[in-house]
Parts: C-alpha cells; structure tokens; sequence
C-alpha cells in the first residue's frame, strides 16, 4: 500500500486555488495540473509498505502530540528555479509549529525502520508540473501581487492512501490523528 501523512485543506482554500489555478492554467495549458480535491500539505511520504507495517504506523502516529496551529495558503513559485521551472506551487506557512509537526512524525516513523527525511522539510501545494521544457509562460505571475488563498487552523492530520491512476493519484483517508 502507497501511503503518506498530510493535513487536508479547507473547502473555502480549495475553491481559492482552484480561481487561481483556472486563471493559471490558460497561460499553460500543456502542463499536468493538479486536482483541486487532491490537494493536501505533504508531513511526510512514506512510500509503499505492507499491510502490517501500516497498522505500526497508524499506532506510532497516535503518539505524536501538538497543538492546533495557523496556516496560511499564500504566494507561488517555482522548483527548481524560475528558468528551469518544471513545478509551479503555492506556498505554505505554519511557521515552526508545522515543521515542528513533520519532524515529530518523521521521528516517530523512524523509529519504525522508514528512512528520514534527508532534506529540510519545504511545505508547498504542487499546482503544475512538467518534464518536457520549462514552465515560463507561468513566470509573469511572479510579478503580480502575491496571492492570498486563506488561513486554516491545523486541528488534524491525516495517514492518507495514495493509489496512482489515470489523470492523477486517488488518496483516501486512512485515519484521523487530532492535534490538542
């Protein structure tokens, strides 16, 4: 089974992105856009795992404790860089309260025998992407006021399944872990 750990976001921020996106989308039409529903804040990908280790984990991650925090949904960039853009994002800001979270459960999954996080922990919502050439026509959006998609208080998380179709990964919620 293919699973990750992620916070869902609000309908009223999807429907923010999603305006954005539409708008985006006309400047870039042959990009692979995202699925609005499919959105989520990545904590930690995990991978395919067996059946068994899923239930480990489930019981590692009701362990991990934080309390609600703000994030907000605001401004987009570019990985790697804007030359050589091959993913156009939203950007993420829980401050450390939502890095403290990913790192607590990348601890506790640790402790499991899944591999650490090797690189900083860089929050996002992945709009685009491409492999073919460079996403540039999205650049003059770096010019525009920086876009504002809303705020949410983080209350929960979720261990979410993730099964790769046409047109984009399904994911479905495997269990709720809430923070206090």
């Amino acid at each position: 089974m293919r699973i990750f750990i992620a916070l869902d976001i609000p309908a009223d921020i999807r429907a923010s992105l999603a305006e954005y996106m539409e708008r985006a989308r006309a400047l870039a039409p042959e990009a692979r856009w995202a699925r609005v529903e499919g959105l989520h804040v990545t904590l930690k990908f995990v991978g395919n795992v067996r059946d068994q280790v899923v239930g480990q984990i489930k019981v590692a991650l009701a362990s991990v404790k934080s309390a609600p925090f703000a994030v907000r949904f605001e401004g987009v960039g570019f990985f790697p860089n804007s030359k050589a853009a091959r993913v156009f994002w939203a950007g993420v800001e829980g401050g450390k309260d939502l890095s403290r979270l990913a790192s607590v459960i990348d601890a506790v999954l640790a402790k499991l025998g899944i591999s650490p996080e090797e690189r900083p922990y860089h929050p996002h919502l992945t709009l685009a992407r491409t492999s073919s050439r460079p996403l540039r026509e999205l650049g003059p959006l770096l010019a525009e006021p920086r876009p504002q998609f809303g705020t949410m208080t983080a209350r929960e998380f979720f261990l979410y399944q993730s099964q790769p179709q046409k047109g984009g990964s399904k994911y479905t919620k495997l269990q709720r872990f809430g923070l206090e």
